[in-house]
């Protein structure tokens, strides 16, 4: 930090001020900016560059600075530093115009904020320390020409100033004045963590992943980089599996008659009516009955021998089967009894008859 004297010290340096803009007039040289305004407008946040020297000494001023800050019209400003500090005034009066802004200031140390640039960051409403960025903090100095009185004025004075800028540091980081002189004294640098866990910034930001987007804005991938749009090939995606078929419902159908023949379905047919049940109906409609086989009469039949009637004994008329559980099993309950054979059922009816007659005539 650098101060200068009214008197002597406050006319050698104007001196020199002044020489060095004849020289710079006759060179045709613009003053040095130290310092960068821009999107003063814009509708989220405007930015403050200080990377330089506070206050150069070519012609460049702290209210230049202040005049422009009063144009800002963002609600934010965020003020980047990476300054090694200059003179102690004229950043003193940065820091209160930063502070009487109404825009929410956010101070961002890129580089480094030594000596009085680091009193400019303390007016920030929050203050982020980017990677591998420093603060640096220590006791004001300056330029004395004079004789012993003027010096030990310079002395105290120097003293002075220190202990205004320590409490700077209190006021933002707590503590008391003569805990953050000690730490001026010895001219103490501060790395990010450092400076967060001292209380002179709220956040050390760490530095982006190799790969990872620092800008929401930047600009977009080549094309070359791009996936291929296969949709100009005809491509839709991948193929979606087509839904499974439900199986139809399959009907059997055949003719019984053609599989067991004529005449056995004619005795099946029989034992059915025997045994008092009723047909399916699928049989029904496919097959027409059968009429009853005509009977022919006694009288042209071969007369037949008493005594071959009475040798023949008359067969026992078939058990009736159990009443079925279900139609089929009552259709197939005659295949596993012992029946008559067809002949003499069909007969049996006139061997009865016979008998009757004989009976009566004898």
């Amino acid at each position: 930090m650098n101060i200068t004297l009214p008197g002597k010290a406050a006319a050698i340096m104007a001196s020199q001020r002044e020489q060095a803009e004849k020289q710079r007039a006759r060179l045709g040289v613009e003053a040095r900016s130290w310092y960068r305004i821009s999107n003063a407008a814009d509708p989220d946040e405007a930015e403050v560059m200080l990377y330089d020297e506070i206050g150069g000494w070519f012609g460049s001023t702290a209210d230049d600075l202040i005049a422009e800050l009063k144009g800002i019209t963002s609600p934010k400003m965020r003020v980047r530093i990476n300054s090694p500090g200059g003179s102690v005034f004229e950043g003193i009066a940065i820091a209160n115009a930063l502070r009487a802004h109404p825009a929410n200031v956010t101070v961002q140390v890129d580089g480094y904020a030594a000596s009085i640039a680091s009193v400019i960051a303390m007016a920030g409403d929050r203050i982020e320390m980017a990677p591998n960025s420093m603060m640096m903090i220590h006791d004001a100095s300056g330029l004395c020409y004079g004789n012993a009185s003027d010096m030990d004025e310079m002395g105290e004075l120097l003293d002075l100033i220190s202990d205004n800028i320590a409490d700077a540091y209190a006021a933002r980081a707590g503590g008391t004045r003569e805990q953050w002189r000690e730490r001026m004294r010895a001219e103490t640098w501060y790395l990010p963590e450092d400076a967060v866990g001292n209380g002179l910034a709220d956040e050390a930001v760490k530095a982006p992943k190799a790969g990872t987007p620092t800008e929401p804005d930047e600009e977009p991938e080549p094309d070359m980089a791009r996936a291929w749009d296969l949709a100009a090939y005809g491509y839709t995606g991948p193929r979606q599996p087509e839904p499974e078929a439900q199986p139809e419902s399959v009907t059997l159908t055949f003719n019984v008659g053609d599989a067991i023949g004529e005449q056995l379905l004619a005795v099946l047919r029989k034992d059915i009516a025997l045994c008092d049940v009723a047909p399916p109906v699928e049989a029904a409609a496919s097959e027409p009955v059968a009429e009853a086989t005509p009977v022919e009469p006694a009288a042209e039949e071969p007369a037949v021998e008493p005594e071959a009637l009475v040798a023949e004994p008359e067969p026992e008329p078939p058990a009736a089967p159990a009443a079925p559980e279900d139609p089929w099993a009552a259709l197939t309950a005659h295949l596993t009894q012992d029946e008559p054979d067809a002949w003499s059922v069909l007969v049996s009816n006139l061997t009865t008859t016979a008998s009757s007659s004989a009976a009566t005539e004898a």
